[in-house]
């Protein structure tokens, strides 16, 4: 999932949560990403978090809080996020272990690939797979 600028992802998944710090600690205990960053405001809400997975990245934030990007997203259901994985069966048994909702355990797939699914806590799918999609140039 490179980008043009220096390897940097190209594209970058952004959710809003209820609960934005409950999200970020399943993202990172459960699903095993590393926190970048997390910029809360003075009432404790997350204005603005980033989480690694390999080299993607994803942001994040609390719902509520204003600004365009939250209207925009106000009434939004939940998205799915595919993230590339080398061991789906060790980051499935870590994200069970942490009481992650599986709705699909590892599976072989026909195009070769070998993936899992969950729901985080606010409803997003997330699906973790051996498969990685090559950018074009």
């Amino acid at each position: 999932m490179a980008g043009t600028d220096g390897g940097r992802p190209s594209i970058v998944p952004t959710l809003l949560y209820a609960d934005a710090k409950a999200a970020i600690r399943q993202l990172t205990e459960a699903f095993g990403f590393s926190e970048l960053s997390v910029y809360e405001g003075e009432d404790g809400a997350v204005m603005h978090a980033e989480l690694a997975q390999g080299n993607g990245v994803v942001m994040l934030g609390s719902k509520g809080r204003g600004g365009v990007f939250d209207t925009a997203m106000k009434g939004a259901g939940p998205a799915g996020v595919y993230v590339v994985v080398d061991d789906v069966d060790a980051h499935h048994r870590r994200a069970a272990e942490q009481g992650a909702e599986i709705l699909m355990p590892p599976t072989d797939q026909d195009y070769g690939s070998r993936d899992y699914m969950a729901r985080d806590l606010e409803g997003n799918v997330w699906n973790f797979g051996t498969y990685a999609p090559e950018a074009g140039a």
